[in-house]
């Protein structure tokens, strides 16, 4: 999987979504970009690292407003709020899961989405394990995404998904056997931790480093099969 994609929608007033990590070369590049601009916002679909480390320095160079989730001193968007650029409107969508908050941008001009982490563009799986309720969130957010009915989504890691139906498909197939795997393992042993579950489930595929988010991601959806 490649780093963190920025991506900027227009030209004389532009928006730049999830301007990525706090790394000099990388904010230098997004400035540079958009530094011909009249005016630039920054656009924050989550607060993770990776996607919002560089809102304060990308903003400060530009003397642009971040919008979206909260983060540092910038201002929310909440469910249905535009943006104007000269390309077109962005639509913030209230699509929690892989975190809380999230928002996903629609670009109706353009038959686009950008779902930020809520889909990838390799796989059929992001993280979701942040808290409790994010399975049922994500499942949810996926069904709003589909609604959209957007040509093409922009995810901010990997290349971009043509094939929309295919990918949500994908992505709630994944989701679903998890949680099934997880029912069938507290049917038979009600008793089991969330480290047997774990074992159960994923066995020694785990990546190094990984485990701790493997195991919030099993607690997260032993959650929502108690909620079921």
């Amino acid at each position: 999987m490649d780093g963190t994609r920025t991506y900027l929608v227009g030209s004389r007033v532009v928006a730049i979504i999830d301007p990525g990590p706090d790394v000099e070369h990388h904010v230098r590049a997004v400035v540079r970009e958009a530094q011909g601009a009249q005016r630039a916002m920054v656009l924050l679909t989550h607060g993770h690292p990776d996607h919002a480390g560089a809102a304060e320095a990308v903003a400060s160079a530009l003397g642009a407003p971040v919008l979206g989730v909260m983060y540092g001193t910038g201002s929310v968007l909440a469910d249905g709020d535009a943006v104007e650029t000269d390309h077109g409107v962005l639509v913030a969508i209230e699509t929690p899961g892989h975190s809380k908050p999230h928002l996903s941008f629609h670009w109706p001009d353009a038959r686009a989405v950008f779902p930020g982490d809520l889909v990838l563009g390799e796989g059929d799986t992001t993280w979701v394990g942040e808290y409790p309720g994010c399975v049922a969130d994500y499942l949810t957010s996926l069904a709003r995404l589909r609604d959209l009915a957007p040509d093409v989504m922009y995810p901010t890691h990997g290349p971009s998904i043509e094939d929309v139906p295919g990918t949500l498909d994908a992505y709630e197939a994944h989701r679903h056997g998890r949680i099934s795997q997880v029912e069938r393992i507290v049917s038979s042993r009600p008793d089991a931790t969330p480290a047997e579950i774990l074992g159960s489930v994923y066995g020694d595929m785990i990546p190094d480093g990984l485990r701790g988010a493997v195991l919030d991601s099993v607690e997260a959806l032993m959650h929502h099969v108690s909620q079921s």
